[in-house]
């Protein structure tokens, strides 16, 4: 598969990964975003041997969008404290686009629950709603929401984390009815064409070396375009100055 690069320098390798694709670790025979990158740097480079490529951060498998790597492991050590930190001024600035099942309601919100993994389910659970944690292994998670369009069928959200928990967006709104299209192991009855219908939309990160501020977007693939046009929505960046000023999103 080719590799869709959103930027390139010495440290860094910023992607739009595709959904159905694992970031890394999948099974044997199996691509992974990180095998991809190592071929592309080493075909691009002529490198003869093994080329480093970081996992800093992961995106679910059946989850698209902008993805960091780090080409050095300075870059890496410094981008992984990076993302160890809450809130959007300390750490990363993370804005998803999701389209789940039913009208939200209200249209902007925060959600806030304590998760854990049920290994036995192979899923990520909150506390309280359907299940306990044992040995004390429950985390926050913290989101902001903003609703784009809708309609009484499924809505168009932009999503702000707080916090990185696995499987955070896709738990957290199908606990309360609203499971993300595509998403059979959160309980959603609709299809999508591929993966689910949760893509990584805006990622704002720090240099590891320059310290700068940088921002990177992705537009959703191909396979979102009819239920986008369904919801009356042409192009998902006109929608962006409003969603960055709700969120004060810093880049």
């Amino acid at each position: 598969m080719s590799l869709q690069v959103l930027y390139e320098d010495n440290h860094l390798l910023v992607v739009n990964k595709p959904a159905e694709i694992a970031t890394m670790g999948a099974e044997a025979g199996r691509p992974t975003i990180h095998a991809v990158a190592c071929e592309y740097l080493k075909a691009k480079y002529n490198k003869p041997g093994n080329v480093f490529v970081g996992i800093v951060s992961r995106l679910d498998t059946m989850t698209s969008g902008v993805l960091v790597l780090a080409r050095t492991s300075k870059a890496a050590s410094r981008l992984q404290t990076q993302f160890a930190r809450k809130g959007n001024d300390s750490g990363p600035g993370k804005v998803y686009l999701a389209v789940v099942q039913g009208e939200i309601d209200p249209p902007t919100g925060h959600l806030r629950d304590e998760v854990f993994k049920d290994d036995a389910a192979r899923r990520m659970r909150t506390v309280g709603r359907n299940g306990s944690p044992t040995g004390g292994s429950a985390q926050s998670a913290e989101l902001e929401y903003q609703s784009i369009a809708g309609d009484d069928r499924c809505t168009l959200l932009a999503v702000r984390l707080a916090t990185g928990r696995k499987h955070q967006i896709r738990v957290q709104f199908a606990d309360r009815g609203h499971p993300i299209l595509g998403d059979r192991k959160y309980g959603s009855k609709r299809p999508f064409p591929a993966g689910i219908s949760l893509h990584s939309w805006a990622l704002a990160i720090d240099h590891p070396t320059k310290k700068d501020r940088m921002a990177f977007h992705a537009s959703p693939p191909r396979t979102w375009r009819g239920v986008l046009a369904d919801l009356g929505v042409a192009d998902v960046k006109d929608y962006w100055p409003q969603v960055s000023d709700a969120f004060q999103f810093n880049a």
